[in-house]
């Protein structure tokens, strides 16, 4: 199944490369998410609730968020493309598994998503951006962000296996942008003034993964029961997505 895996994978990333398109407007509106919110609301840093940190290292996350859920949920449209043309038509037709099936696009997904988050990186180092425990939270927050962006590529796979049409796809993935805006984006919790808005970012597992994240880049010391709980919902997501996609796989080939 690995070796399965890895040749699905392998077509899913070159047909990304030869197509830069599909992925270079979401990098462009991740990075000016970045500069836009660093440059309008940075002041806000100087309350007492952020504890000194700097406000571009509290926002972030949320332009890495943002990318992950426009990158991975491309993974979607490329398989739709595929159903469209017939090539899954006869993938399934093949002795391959239907987990390495899915599984490959998907993983091509999270490994774009890495390179982004990196450039993302890159950028705000350039803006000025230190982590106060260095290394670790560099690498925690990416991981995060591939945990997060997988699980989100096992969802666009699903609902493109089980919509089989494009604006369906395109308007489940949509369906993820509103999580974002129902956490706490740009300011901590205590300062949301809406109870109902508090209830949201609450049971919002975005919310668990912007906290994750800022648990590694806003304080001296890494906060291990944000970051826990950010690893737990990103793995937790992975799974259950990649189960989904699996199934609806499934399902797809019952129906030939």
């Amino acid at each position: 199944m690995w070796t399965e895996t890895w040749l699905f994978t392998k077509r899913s990333l070159i047909t990304t490369i030869r197509n830069p398109f599909s992925f270079i407007p979401n990098l462009i509106i991740s990075v000016f998410f970045l500069l836009v919110y660093t440059s309008g609301l940075s002041s806000v840093a100087s309350l007492p609730q952020f504890d000194g940190s700097a406000y571009l290292n509290f926002i972030l996350p949320v332009s890495i968020v943002s990318g992950a859920v426009g990158g991975a949920g491309g993974t979607g449209q490329a398989l739709v493309r595929d159903i469209e043309r017939g090539y899954f038509a006869r993938l399934l037709l093949t002795p391959a598994t239907r987990t390495a099936i899915v599984l490959g696009p998907m993983i091509a997904g999270m490994l774009q998503l890495l390179v982004q988050t990196l450039l993302i990186f890159g950028v705000a180092f350039l803006l000025g951006l230190s982590i106060p425990v260095g290394l670790p939270g560099f690498l925690f927050t990416v991981l995060l962000a591939i945990g997060f962006g997988l699980g989100f590529a096992g969802y666009s796979v699903g609902v493109a296996l089980k919509t089989r049409n494009a604006q369906a796809a395109q308007a489940g993935t949509l369906l993820f942008f509103p999580l974002i805006f129902l956490s706490t984006t740009f300011v901590p919790k205590e300062l949301i003034e809406a109870e109902w808005l508090k209830v949201a970012a609450t049971f919002n597992p975005t919310t668990y993964i912007f906290e994750g994240m800022r648990a590694v880049l806003t304080q001296p010391t890494i906060d291990w029961s944000a970051l826990s709980a950010g690893l737990a919902v990103a793995g937790a997501m992975s799974v259950i997505m990649v189960v989904f996609a699996v199934t609806n796989a499934r399902g797809a080939l019952k129906q030939k």
